[in-house]
């Protein structure tokens, strides 16, 4: 019952990245058209024409596209640091749950060999018992 709760809250959570995925793409794909068809003329300079100043419209036109595009890649950025800085935690904790997964096989080997020892030990007092027994009956 729980792996099926597990299963579905996954799959819930798996929905609501697809949809953030989904918008951010739309939104992506939005300020690319739009400086692609709206945008991109202004930079290209007019034939027969050197530098020329942007009418004042224009230049608002290209600080607000500039503006929006530092927002969307500022948002992007930050998420990218904190997705890094998320990993770089991981990588840490799983370096630390290595070395101590280490540290208990290196114990569980060092008692699975002070275990044969003793074993070993018993059965060998128990033989030379059993020798002992055996010749007390015999003599």
């Amino acid at each position: 019952m729980t792996a099926i709760r597990s299963e579905t809250i996954e799959s819930i959570e798996s929905i609501e990245e697809n949809s953030e995925l989904s918008a951010v793409s739309e939104v992506e794909a939005g300020i690319r058209d739009f400086v692609r068809n709206d945008v991109a003329y202004l930079r290209r300079p007019a034939p027969g024409t050197g530098d020329i100043a942007l009418e004042p419209n224009t230049e608002a036109t290209v600080n607000n596209v500039n503006s929006l595009i530092q927002r969307v890649a500022g948002t992007s950025l930050g998420e990218i640091e904190n997705l890094v800085s998320e990993l770089e935690t991981l990588r840490d904790i799983l370096h630390a749950e290595g070395q101590r997964v280490q540290r208990e096989i290196s114990g569980y080997a060092q008692l699975s060999q002070a275990a044969m020892k003793s074993t070993r030990m018993i059965a060998d007092n128990v033989a030379q018992w059993k020798r002992a027994a055996d010749g007390l009956r015999n003599g």
